[in-house]
């Protein structure tokens, strides 16, 4: 079996795959003061409590954009697993060409989703993964990485609504029943949502002027369900497809 990780800056999320099945995963919350022990501890509580047993994984790959989480668990498969672990990054074999300037500043997680992407949806295509960045991710027809737009996510965004504005209280984010608000927190509401989708569809609408042919246009991250239902172009929410790119690098690079 296979363990992927995906180490995001708010979460870091954790799948099992037995060959191409996704047989479990897990959510837990990015902690950069945790020391390798206490993150191998708690995944092989997590491994237990799911029934599985550790000593059937088999490798370990790992997308962090996190670098100060590497090197712990780069250790916690090292001693938990006795693993060493393969870490994405632009000059793993992906099978992908990346053309963006300097390489090496596309995020492993913008780099294993346009791997999933290609995959299961085919090219040309547009990824846009909902994290705590929300990020736009174009492949061409030739399955080249383009490039695309990195914007402050949803919770940024609100966040800093709250922190800047005295007289504005903090909210729920949800989507309101009517884009007029009829009071402050239906109309803070209305603006943290709809102003969101509309800005993720402006950003797409002018990403997709800019292709040479029609892109198919898939969501993923931790919010794409929630903004995807106001969207004219995304076709596709595909919550588990980090891990799946996870999956397919791991495969690549395990033949050679």
């Amino acid at each position: 079996m296979l363990l992927v990780i995906d180490a995001g800056n708010t979460n870091l999320t954790l799948g099992v795959f037995r060959d191409a099945d996704l047989v479990i995963q897990w959510r837990l919350t990015t902690d950069r003061s945790r020391t390798s022990d206490e993150y191998g501890v708690q995944v092989r509580n997590l491994f237990e409590l799911g029934g599985i047993d550790h000593k059937e994984i088999e490798a370990i790959a790992i997308a962090s954009v996190v670098p100060s989480l590497d090197q712990t668990l780069r250790r916690m498969a090292e001693v938990y697993f006795e693993l060493s672990p393969l870490f994405v990054d632009h000059i793993t074999d992906t099978g992908l060409k990346i053309l963006y300037e300097t390489p090496s500043d596309v995020g492993a997680d913008r780099i294993v989703d346009a791997v999933a992407a290609v995959a299961k949806y085919g090219a040309p295509c547009i990824v846009v993964d909902f994290g705590t960045a929300t990020t736009f991710n174009a492949i061409n027809a030739f399955r080249e990485y383009v490039g695309g737009v990195i914007a402050p996510g949803i919770m940024i965004s609100a966040e800093a609504l709250f922190s800047r504005a005295a007289k504005l209280p903090r909210v729920d984010i949800k989507r309101p029943d009517r884009v007029i608000g009829s009071s402050t927190i239906r109309a803070m509401q209305s603006g943290i949502y709809h102003g969101y989708a509309s800005l993720v569809d402006g950003v797409l609408a002018r990403m997709i002027e800019e292709m040479d042919s029609k892109p198919r246009v898939i969501a993923t991250g931790g919010l794409a369900s929630f903004i995807a239902t106001a969207s004219k172009f995304i076709e596709e929410v595909d919550e588990t497809l980090t891990l799946e790119g996870l999956r397919l690098i791991h495969e690549r690079n395990r033949t050679h």
